[in-house]
This record gives structure tokens, sequence and C-alpha cells, in this order.
């Protein structure tokens, strides 16, 4: 059983930073990938970045250049580093690990808020 605990969401303004990050725990098989997807309300939910096992990457076109995804295996976490934050950012980001790197949906957060507002 695998369990994702978010955390560092929050209120930011417009152009803002914030960093997300994602705990993961238990025993973890079959893995090849971590990512972050987001859901804002009355949308589905969809991938912002994907990091799999060996360092690739995949991002959605509408974060490329402002987010980066990072782990730390030590500590059996992965980030988010959100930077030149919109108001359309805004939605509850959930963490995910899966066996498609480039779309990891396997297990999941229980997801952070990020609202972004003047």
């Amino acid at each position: 059983q695998v369990q994702l605990v978010e955390s560092g969401g929050g209120l930011v303004q417009p152009g803002g930073s914030l960093r997300l990050s994602c705990a993961a725990s238990g025993t973890i098989n079959s893995v090849n990938g971590m990512g972050w997807y987001r859901q804002a309300p009355g949308k589905q939910r969809d991938l912002v970045a994907a990091l799999s096992i060996t360092g690739s990457t995949n991002y959605a076109r509408s974060v490329k250049g402002r987010f980066t995804i990072s782990r730390d295996n030590a500590k059996n976490t992965v980030y988010l580093q959100m930077n030149s934050l919109k108001p359309e950012d805004t939605a509850v980001y959930y963490c995910s690990m899966g066996s498609t790197w480039y779309r990891p949906e396997d297990y999941w957060g229980q997801g952070t808020q990020v609202t972004v507002s003047s």
C-alpha cells in the first residue's frame, strides 16, 4: 500500500511562487514515475508535470518554463516548484505515482489547494 501526502498549498498573489511537496511511504512496487495533476472546479483532472525514475520530465504546455518537478530520493519526496503563478493556476493539486512514467495514475494523494488571487 502506497501513501502520498501533499503539503505546501495556499493563497498566493499573481506572479508569486509556491513549492508543493509530496512524501511517499509504504510498499512501492512497479512505479516508474511520479507526478502532479490539478483539478479546477467544474473541470477534469489534468496532468501538470511528471518525472520518471531515470529523470525524464513531461510538462503541460501551460506550465512549461514556470513549473519545475524534482525529487529527493533519500526523503522519498517529490516537489513542484511553481513560479510566475497566474489566476488560472488555481486548482486542487494532486500528487501521483504510477507505472506509466509520463502519466502516473496508479496512486493518488489527497490533494492540496492552490489559490492565485490578489
